[in-house]
């Protein structure tokens, strides 16, 4: 027990040390979570009232940075599949960095809808053993049992490799790879229900399609491997750990695949939806061409879609997505681009007509948005502070046997 209380205070100690630039980074962070929780305070002393959502749209920018960030944490599987059942060595040494990013991500998704409830201390309702689920029969219930569940499991598989490395000792596999098989088909389940939990909805035709799972993992594994390759670079750069071109190569052939499958199926829907038009494309029509007009998440999903595209291009073409400056561009596009696509262009439009009928536009205001911004500055906190620990153990600067640096 001692030896585990030293082996965190070392972690705690060497996640705070860095340069200038690293503690600005930290500051910089900090600075946006405070402001994020002036604002969530403000909302819980005068309720919701206080934020653009009402009656029409009850669902504002939280549940749609929820939608994103669900696709975020699924995109583990893309690094534990191939290192822990094809055996690739190379993918080995980063999977634990990937799976700290989705244990961060499915933090972020519950403080996302944790700041979104009017009466946050009623959540305990919504726990496992605590609360009382309405299993089978609620959608809701089974999101957060998968999504409870790949929060452990992503808690604990790096948290034990990481101490067993710490130790100099071998990792038991009876202790992690049994659980990390389980953790694959709890990536997929997180974004499967999420779509089930939509689509369940049959008021709402907007999201009453069958291939919204499909392409919520879709975009999942495409703006995932996006966010990977930004953060493996920069860790190349920043620090001692070696990130194979191999790594990057692989992540890119993902994204080779997904971002014109991603588009093939936001085509597939766009049809389904605009050329019949029938009375239930009045949210699509919103959407894309305005309604009565109503116009404000035209402009938005006409970027992200063009943003995909390009993203698209850049990506296909190796001569171009082999160098590293156009590689960032073309994920920072993909990331952006896909935010707007399943955020914006999904959540909102769900609301607009009501089933009355009545256009009722949202937009979030500014005390929101500094509550999304707070929470995911949080989670980058948390992130960069895990990070920065998990490095020197991978890299053999933080060991039990190695004095404090």
């Amino acid at each position: 027990m001692k030896n585990y209380l030293i082996y965190w205070q070392r972690m705690v100690a060497c996640s705070l040390k860095g340069s200038v630039w690293y503690r600005l980074w930290l500051l910089f962070l900090t600075a946006f979570v405070l402001w994020g929780a002036f604002n969530y305070y403000h909302h819980l002393k005068y309720g919701l009232i206080t934020t653009n959502m009402s009656d029409a749209v009850s669902w504002g920018i939280g549940i749609a940075n929820f939608v994103f960030f669900v696709g975020i944490a699924a995109t583990a599987v893309i690094l534990v599949f191939p290192a822990y059942i094809f055996k690739r060595e190379d993918l080995k040494s980063v999977v634990i960095i990937g799976e700290l990013l989705a244990f961060i991500a499915i933090m972020m998704c519950l403080l996302f809808i944790f700041t979104d409830i009017g009466h946050p201390e009623r959540f305990w309702h919504l726990l496992p053993v605590i609360g009382r689920l309405n299993i089978p029969n609620s959608l809701l219930a089974w999101d957060v049992i998968v999504f409870n569940v790949y929060l452990v499991l992503n808690l604990h598989i790096p948290g034990y490799l990481l101490y067993q490395k710490y130790r100099g000792k071998p990792a038991k596999k009876i202790f992690y790879l049994p659980l990390t098989w389980i953790s694959i088909f709890f990536a997929i389940s997180i974004h499967t229900v999420t779509a089930f939990l939509l689509v369940g909805l049959g008021a709402r035709y907007f999201w009453n399609t069958s291939i919204l799972a499909p392409r919520f993992l879709i975009s999942a594994f495409a703006s995932g491997p996006a966010l990977l390759i930004i953060i493996f670079l920069v860790l190349s750069h920043f620090t001692t750990l070696k990130i194979q071109s191999s790594i990057i190569d692989y992540l890119r052939k993902v994204m080779m695949v997904t971002l014109p499958v991603n588009l093939f199926l936001f085509l597939c829907e766009f049809f389904k939806e605009i050329y019949p038009n029938t009375l239930h494309a009045a949210s699509a029509q919103y959407l894309f061409f305005g309604l009565d007009g109503h116009n404000m998440l035209t402009k938005w999903i006409w970027s992200a879609v063009f943003m995909n595209c390009v993203a698209t291009v850049l990506i296909l073409i190796p001569k171009w997505s082999k160098q590293n400056k156009i590689l960032i561009a073309c994920c920072v596009l993909t990331i952006v681009g896909i935010w707007i696509e399943k955020g914006m262009g999904l959540i909102f439009p769900g609301f607009i007509p009501t089933p009355l009928g009545e256009i009722v536009e949202y937009s979030p205001n500014l005390g929101e948005i500094a509550v999304s911004l707070g929470v995911t500055a949080l989670g980058a906190l948390i992130f960069t502070l895990m990070t920065k620990a998990a490095v020197w153990v991978l890299t053999d600067k933080l060991a039990h046997n190695v004095p404090p640096q």
